[in-house]
């Protein structure tokens, strides 16, 4: 009689697997889910900080009085929570404490340039790393900045949708308009979430012949059905490597989002220049996102190649890789660019930054306030 020896740590692994298994499986499968889809992507149900006190920025790093809290309408009648930042260089001309800044933001879109900024997913505009960038940009910058919290986050009303989100952006670039600033003062910055509604706006506004000063796209995604082909969680394990290996289930996934956030489809709408930034370390949008954008825009400016009937070598200025050799040489840089005649492109990669604080970075905002003309006393040398 033959005697079965089991082992029980194995069969308890067994046990904890398969319930990893479906768990995850069942995780995957909720994506395809309207309801889900739109909780997991945008997230918007984490307002940290938690009873945020929208009405006192002081609270969150910001000097007193430098910030305007204020509701923004919407085309289709949502309210959004905004802040306006001031710009240091004004607010530092301002007897202190100064009265309510809503007096002076006429005075500083005209005379200063101003950043619209779109967030990424969860949290809100009173969020530190959001502060962080807001604090930077001004000062270091010198520019007033402009921080909505799109429908459904925070305090604003209505649900996160892709066309809401992009309508929201809108809205916030109509009431810049309205205090009287001009397009081409306005910088549209977008971090991660918030670079495929930038993306999204710069198209709307080139579309429309309306001028604006560029579009800095931080953390970006190509589209969010290649962004969930790429995710590692924490940096390490792939989200969606283990359901690959079901045939055409991974298609199934990226067929049911409704939220497709495609960046890489609006690229030949964008007419005004461009400057892509992504850390090398960040652990949520691999940077070959980055690469695969900046791509985009170079493409159509390389040189067609006819192949030969018989093989020939060709001289090395008519081919595409002359053009890329070009750009190669600046790697040690870690910065790309190239001009079309009309306008510039660049890729900026950083060593360090992560995902939530990468415009931190001096060097970055040195880069695109020299670019931008924001530093006035600064130029910036093309190589």
């Amino acid at each position: 009689m033959e005697t079965i020896f089991t082992n029980p740590f194995l069969e308890r692994a067994r046990k904890v697997f398969a319930v990893l298994g479906g768990v995850y499986v069942l995780s995957i499968g909720l994506l395809t889910v309207p309801y889900f889809q739109s909780h997991t992507l945008y997230l918007n149900a984490l307002k940290f900080p938690w009873g945020a006190n929208y009405d006192a920025p002081e609270k969150y790093g910001l000097a007193p009085n430098k910030t305007y809290n204020f509701k923004i309408h919407t085309s289709d009648n949502e309210t959004l929570g905004a802040w306006f930042v001031l710009s240091d260089a004004l607010y530092q001309t301002i007897p202190f404490p100064p009265s309510s800044p809503d007096i002076y933001i006429s005075q500083a879109v005209k005379q200063f340039p101003t950043i619209l900024f779109l967030h990424g997913n969860a949290a809100t505009r009173a969020f530190s790393a959001r502060v962080q960038h807001y604090t930077a940009f001004s000062a270091r910058m010198h520019a007033n900045v402009l921080a909505i919290d799109y429908r459904g986050f925070a305090e604003s009303s209505g649900s996160p949708s892709e066309d809401g989100l992009v309508c929201d952006a809108r809205a916030a670039w109509e009431w810049l308009i309205s205090q009287g600033a001009r397009g081409e003062d306005i910088l549209i910055v977008g971090h991660s979430l918030g670079t495929g509604v930038g993306a999204r706006l710069a198209a709307e506004l080139s579309d429309e012949n309306v001028p604006y000063r560029g579009v800095v796209l931080m953390s970006p995604f190509s589209s969010i059905g290649e962004l969930l082909k790429t995710y590692s969680v924490f940096g390490a394990v792939p989200l969606m490597k283990p359901l690959a290996m079901i045939p055409y289930a991974t298609n199934i996934v990226t067929w049911a989002l409704i939220h497709k956030f495609d960046t890489l489809s609006v690229v030949p709408r964008i007419k005004g220049e461009v400057v892509i930034v992504h850390a090398e370390n960040d652990w949520d949008i691999p940077y070959t996102h980055s690469e695969v954008l900046f791509n985009a825009f170079l493409e159509p400016h390389l040189p067609s190649v006819k192949l030969p009937k018989t093989p020939r070598r060709f001289p090395k200025t008519n081919g595409p890789s002359s053009r890329r050799s070009s750009l190669d040489a600046k790697i040690a840089a870690k910065t790309f660019e190239f001009t079309d005649g009309t306008r510039d492109i660049m890729f900026i990669k950083l060593a360090e930054g992560g995902h939530d604080y990468v415009g931190t970075q001096e060097g970055l905002q040195d880069i695109i306030g020299t670019k931008y003309g924001f530093m006035r006393d600064r130029k910036y040398i093309e190589n």
